[in-house]
């Protein structure tokens, strides 16, 4: 009798057990629908506002800059400004020694005296010559001798005259005054020093700007350049002036590229813009590190996406690998996605699966094999939705082509976007997590009986 009743609990054990394991793979089942599905981040296209914006890096440095050099070496005498100090045109900055200036002054005046006693020699010789000439007293060969030794010494006194103004412009020199209205930036010599003249290796002793009209000079990149022009509204970070927005306008774009690590992996193109500071702080010195973001269009009241919505796919990827199926990385797969073109599409969340809008036309789709399609109860599945957009913002690009406002399109995640999305397949929202997965537990309780 006891072995009966093992036997018949046993039985019922045995079918317990294969009970609870199809109760198992039946969530099993149900639930996989839901495994299947990528959860994604949606938002809704809409009308916005897009700026598009070229973003470079610079320094301050002000739009008028002189530098002061001496025109001939001599030593300072004297300095009578400060670094720092604001000067006025015409103003006395500097004194050169004047003695060996002014003594090459009288040299070259003596040479003009003693120029102007030979013309006058000569003068008196050409008309004694000319009156004996007259009464046959002298030859032709005489007369014009007389001539041209009078050209020369006038000639000789041009010469001297010409010396004499350029010592007396030295000697005017050796007292330097400012050129402009401005303040004085810098001071590189001290009194008692050699100032070291001359045309083209002159050092440059003072150096005096306008601060009152400064520039943000930028490297922009070759690729951005060709959108920027002249005029074009700037907006201008300076370091020194945290959380402060100042604005400018381009002034100046140059026409010759500057070239670092030429030859090289690095290589890099730019080109200088100079931007004119409409209203310049106090306290701004030259040398100030900036940030400038050019505008150089402005969309109002356009559809647009965020950026990382816009991503690539071969053209009829819907195709490649399938509805509703990812490519699964197997070479002859890449091999085919790399021979066909690439084109910009936003995935587009959608109620069941269907085709593909490209170019105002809907492509063929199996309502067949739609209906096999595994998508969850009350679930979604997106759409591939080829895109032309049109400029840029920092968060969204304005939308050409291929959406409505209201659509609504997959926002994140990157990952998702980038890699895991394909044309029909499921995914599912943070609203529809909300909801809850239904579920339930099984517990099996067993009880061993003598």
């Amino acid at each position: 009798m006891a072995k009966s009743t093992l036997t018949k609990k046993k039985k019922w054990l045995i079918f317990g057990g294969g009970g609870v394991l199809l109760v198992v793979m039946i969530v099993a089942s149900l639930g996989k629908d839901n495994t299947d599905a990528i959860k994604v981040e949606t938002e809704k296209v809409s009308l916005q506002t897009v700026i598009h914006k070229v973003n470079a890096s610079g320094k301050i440095k002000p739009e008028t800059e002189v530098k002061i050099s001496a025109t001939s070496s001599a030593w300072i005498d004297s300095i009578t400004v400060n670094e720092g100090d604001n000067v006025s045109k015409g103003q006395h900055l500097i004194s050169l020694d004047r003695k060996q200036l002014l003594a090459n002054y009288n040299s070259t005046a003596s040479s003009v005296r003693s120029a102007e006693a030979r013309v006058k020699q000569e003068l008196a010789s050409k008309k004694r010559i000319e009156n004996m000439y007259e009464q046959n007293l002298a030859s032709d060969q005489e007369l014009e001798a007389i001539e041209a030794s009078y050209q020369i010494a006038k000639s000789s006194l041009e010469q001297a005259k010409s010396a004499l103004e350029s010592r007396k412009d030295d000697l005017d020199k050796a007292r330097i005054v400012a050129p402009q209205d401005g303040i004085v930036t810098a001071v590189n010599k001290e009194v008692g020093e050699m100032a070291v003249g001359g045309m083209f290796q002159a050092e440059v002793l003072m150096i005096i700007a306008d601060l009152n009209r400064m520039e943000v000079i930028v490297d922009v990149n070759e690729n951005d350049v060709v959108s920027v022009e002249l005029g074009d509204t700037t907006e201008i970070e300076i370091d020194a002036f945290q959380d402060t927005i100042f604005y400018g306008v381009v002034s100046e774009i140059a026409h010759m590229a500057q070239t670092s690590s030429m030859g090289s992996a690095e290589q890099v193109t730019n080109f200088e813009v100079k931007i004119w500071i409409i209203d310049v702080p106090d306290g701004i010195r030259p040398g100030m590190s900036a940030t400038a973001n050019i505008i150089t269009d402005k969309k109002e009241n356009v559809l647009a996406i965020p950026i990382q919505s816009l991503t690539v796919r071969p053209e009829g990827s819907e195709k490649a690998f399938g509805k509703g199926k990812k490519p699964t990385g197997r070479p002859e797969e890449k091999k085919k996605a790399k021979a066909k073109k690439m084109e910009e599409l936003v995935f587009l969340v959608a109620d069941k699966p269907g085709g593909v809008l490209r170019d105002g036309k809907m492509s063929e789709w199996d309502e067949k094999k739609g209906k096999k399609s595994k998508v969850p109860k009350d679930g979604q599945v997106v759409h591939i939705r080829p895109v032309k957009v049109g400029i840029s913002s920092e968060t969204h690009y304005e939308v050409l082509d291929g959406l409505s406002e209201g659509d609504e399109i997959v926002t994140g995640s990157y990952r998702a976007i980038s890699k895991d999305l394909a044309h029909n397949k499921a995914v599912t929202t943070g609203a529809d997590d909300e909801g809850g997965k239904k579920g339930f537990s099984v517990s099996i309780k067993t009880s061993k009986s003598e």
